[in-house]
């Protein structure tokens, strides 16, 4: 069968399931305005349906507009370009397991709704006090900071700053190396449209944090799985992927990774560049969960000194995800490239964030909050684990830090079924499939522990484990 019309026989009628593929390929722009469609003999023998079945998927797609017909020379897709539907890219699942429907759901919660499946922390959890404290400071200042565009780079002192706190970790990174951006995610989005064109291959983990299935697919990246361990990838795989594929980046978190709470090991770091120098290849470090180590683990920009690596950070997750702030570090002379394209897609950056993160970190807000948020995490991660335990949840390592548990359901229970079940109930899990590239990971979840707080969650867990 044409890989190019892989119909998929699950569901609906042929003919419906003929036109949804269609459908499928020209949301994801692989069938562009004015391409010709295979003949309806062509078509018909190559995925084995009769001849009528593809004329009257022809024909109610043109009534659609879908596609046109052309007198004596065939059906070609409309003039047209449809919104980009990323949710319609790739093979249709079920919206419980699609990472965008993961989000959406989370950040659309009203506030009687658990969300043990979101990846941030409750708004109480967040240093409030001496964010409106900062406030105050910032609206008795400078009437630039409150009301003007910020420089192309970012607010100096803050990069300064940023350097001196990357020092600590190893990384060298001078303040002109540092461009802020208004999240991790814009970090990796720029980094995206700087470094790859469609239908290059990027490796992640398998499982990795969900929103970089979601941007590579937006950028029409070929994305490549590979395997964790809890000391990092496993790398015969990757090792494999790179003659393979010839990807030309792998996005990761060395440290408190996302979803699993595993640290990468020295061992593994080390090899890890060693591959990544032969093959050419480019690492984006995604390092927003950095300050939620007890104790700092190997950074891959520390023993690389930025030439494969690229080193991300924010405080989103950290101190507010309303304060949009984060950070990326990079070669010199990839810099002015990645300034160019931030000034093209979002002008100016927030010069008021920026300053607002500055003055919390320089007036030892920040500091305190993080030593007594590590203390809370630490409680309510070993807490939850008990918990779930208790229902035969086990954890597939107990991490050092951070909010996140990967847990392992009994055998033979589907997450995908115990998320369904739990909206009916008010709660948002992430199943595991969501994090999962090669869609491996249907026997686990991801538990935010600081979400966990409400018996809700494990009423409705014991209920549903209990039904399959």
């Amino acid at each position: 069968m044409d890989k190019k019309f892989a119909v998929d026989r699950a569901s609906g009628t042929l003919v419906e399931r003929v036109m949804h593929e269609i459908r499928q390929r020209i949301a994801g722009r692989t069938l562009a305005p004015g391409a010709k469609l295979p003949s309806i003999r062509s078509f018909a023998a190559t995925i084995a349906v009769s001849k009528s079945t593809i004329v009257e998927a022809y024909d109610r797609l043109a009534a659609e507009g879908v596609i046109q017909s052309r007198r004596g020379s065939g059906f070609y897709v409309a003039g047209h370009l449809p919104p980009l539907s990323l949710a319609e890219i790739g093979p249709a699942l079920d919206r419980a397991i699609d990472p965008l429907w993961v989000s959406r759901m989370s950040l659309d919660a009203s506030e009687d709704m658990a969300k043990p499946g979101c990846g941030w922390l409750p708004p109480s959890w967040m240093p409030e006090q001496g964010i409106r404290r900062a406030l105050r400071a910032l609206s008795r200042g400078d009437d630039a900071s409150l009301t003007d565009y910020a420089s192309p780079l970012g607010l100096k002192p803050l990069r300064q700053l940023l350097s001196r706190r990357m020092a600590e970790h190893g990384i060298e990174a001078a303040p002109d190396q540092i461009m802020l951006t208004e999240s991790g995610t814009q970090a990796i989005d720029l980094l995206c449209r700087f470094l790859i064109e469609p239908g290059d291959a990027v490796i992640v983990d398998d499982p990795c944090y969900f929103n970089f299935h979601a941007l590579l697919k937006a950028h029409r990246a070929r994305v490549i799985g590979i395997p964790y361990t809890p000391a990092g990838p496993d790398l015969e795989r990757f090792a494999e992927a790179l003659d393979e594929h010839h990807p030309r980046l792998y996005i990761t978190n060395s440290a408190l990774h996302n979803p699993t709470g595993a640290v990468l090991s020295p061992v593994i770091a080390h090899r890890l560049l060693k591959l990544a120098e032969q093959h050419d290849l480019t690492i984006i470090e995604d390092d927003i969960f950095a300050d939620f180590e007890h104790e700092p683990a190997p950074r891959l920009a520390a023993f690389d000194g930025l030439d494969q690596v690229v080193h991300i950070g924010s405080f989103s997750k950290s101190l507010s995800a309303s304060i949009r702030c984060g950070f990326v570090a990079a070669q010199r002379d990839w810099i002015e490239g990645l300034v160019d394209l931030r000034i093209a897609t979002s002008f100016g950056g927030g010069r008021l964030s920026a300053e607002l993160v500055l003055f919390m970190l320089k007036d030892g807000t920040y500091r305190k909050h993080m030593d007594a948020l590590r203390t809370r995490l630490a409680r309510s991660m070993s807490e939850t684990s008990a918990k779930l335990r208790s229902l035969g949840l086990i954890p597939w390592i107990e991490p050092h830090g951070g909010m996140f548990l990967w847990c392992k359901l009994p055998d033979g229970v589907d997450a995908a079924k115990i998320a369904q079940h739990g909206l009916g109930e008010g709660i948002i899990f992430a199943p595991g499939n969501v994090f999962s590239q090669s869609q491996s990971a249907n026997s686990y979840m991801r538990f935010n522990v600081a979400q966990c707080a409400d018996p809700r969650i494990f009423r409705a867990l014991e209920t549903a484990l209990a039904a399959n």
